[in-house]
């Protein structure tokens, strides 16, 4: 018997009765429309069955690579199944860059941006907010073209994979610029809550790192030639060897510290390309709560420090803009992010999440689509002001419910329920 496959963290087995990896379009178009259930798989680094189908999954990564610039628009166009690295290596080419980019760039572009996937500058949004333009294949083989400022834009970046099979997109990237990287340790708790929006301004891109438990260590993302903070008035020490997000664990695959200057994207990832991410045996849960918030949602967390400590290798807190693609963790919000990369103990780990949105409940927390939550869907209903409209776009680009598996069903019931 074949062994069904797994996403990256080794947690998840798909459903799917197979896995297509088609090499053209023409051979994409034929698997969708030839089966009832498709779900695209991307790298696999979601921890949720958000991939999962009971019909066919259908990686991209073999259909022809696009990477083309349009100079009039200022804009990058990328197929399906790019992986940010290579997008990163194009522009880089280019004398351009993108203004923030995740811990690692390992992700598809696309299924970064489908699951509200960020990076930690406080001034940009999403990945998604980046996009100007997304290409969909449908469920009928035809192709959707929508474009910023169309009106169901908001809800075509950030679609969980809902509406179709992205095959490219658009993005607006910057002009290139370089980083130094400094990681800064034992900061108190007190310099977090008393003067949180000083300490993630204080750079390009700013991420604390705790246990919830012990002090903060501080990753410092310096863009050369900004105005430079170097956070001595918060009593930290700054690391004279290069540090591992996880502590105790060997710095080798994260990005090079210690205030060397180097290109956006050997920087702005925690995790060089190329390397193993993170630990690799673990799970992950993200949940987003209004800025506003910050300092008493570090508070209420703290609180659950003993609780939940035990099953954390690392948490991670990053601010993230506010942007307008409907399902963003962000949306219509400047935000903070509350990371948790936990124990491979998936039994273990379920009642400190629950412990997590606890404590999170009165700061209306949304989570990463890609990652563990069981934050009920009446609950998200009401903090997302577009829920509504983006249920009615994957009904209307979706009618026969293709592209969708159980977790679109629990949050998005089609109108006959779940069945079709």
């Amino acid at each position: 018997m074949v062994a069904r496959p797994r996403n990256w963290a080794g947690n998840i087995e798909f459903t799917a009765r197979r896995l297509e990896e088609p090499d053209s379009l023409d051979r994409l178009r034929e698997i969708v429309t030839g089966h009832d259930r498709v779900r695209v798989l991307g790298t696999g680094h979601s921890f949720n069955r958000i991939a999962d189908t009971t019909g066919v999954l259908v990686s991209l990564r073999s259909l022809p690579r696009v990477a083309d610039l349009d100079p009039a628009r200022g804009t990058v166009r990328v197929d399906g199944g790019t992986r940010l690295d290579e997008l990163c290596a194009f522009l880089r080419r280019h004398g351009l860059a993108l203004p923030d980019l995740p811990s690692s760039p390992h992700f598809t572009v696309a299924g970064a941006c489908a699951t509200g996937t960020h990076g930690s500058a406080h001034a940009t949004g999403t990945l998604a907010s980046f996009v100007t333009s997304v290409e969909l294949l449908t469920w009928d083989g035809s192709t959707v073209v929508l474009t910023h400022g169309d009106a169901d834009f908001g809800g075509a970046v950030t679609s969980l994979g809902a509406l179709g099979v992205v095959t490219a997109l658009s993005l607006r990237p910057c002009s290139g610029f370089e980083v130094e990287q400094r990681v800064y340790e034992e900061v108190g708790w007190d310099v977090l809550t008393d003067r949180f929006t000083d300490v993630f301004t204080a750079a390009h891109a700013v991420s604390a790192f705790t246990d919830w438990s012990a002090p903060v260590r501080l990753w410092v993302k310096h863009r050369v030639g900004a105005p430079r903070d170097d956070l001595g008035w918060t009593g930290a020490r700054a690391a004279d060897a290069p540090r591992h997000p996880i502590a105790g664990m060997p710095a080798g695959n994260a990005t090079e510290q210690l205030g060397t200057a180097g290109p956006w994207d050997e920087r702005l990832p925690h995790f060089r390309a190329g390397s193993m991410p993170s630990a690799g045996a673990e799970l992950q849960s993200e949940y987003f709560v209004p800025l506003a918030a910050a300092a008493p949602a570090v508070e209420a967390l703290r609180e659950a420090g003993a609780e939940i400590s035990p099953m954390i290798q690392t948490a991670e807190i990053r601010v993230v803009a506010a942007d307008d693609c409907w399902l963003s963790p962000s949306h219509g919000r400047d935000s903070v992010a509350f990371h948790f990369t936990w124990v491979p103990e998936p039994r273990a780990v379920a009642s400190v999440i629950a412990r997590v949105e606890e404590a999170l409940a009165p700061f209306d927390p949304r989570p990463h689509w890609g990652k563990l939550s069981a934050l009920p869907p009446e609950g998200l209903r009401a903090s997302y002001e577009y829920w509504d409209d983006f249920r009615r776009l994957v009904d209307r680009l979706d009618p026969v419910g293709r592209f969708r598996n159980a977790l679109i069903d629990h949050y998005f019931p089609a109108p006959s329920g779940p069945a079709r």
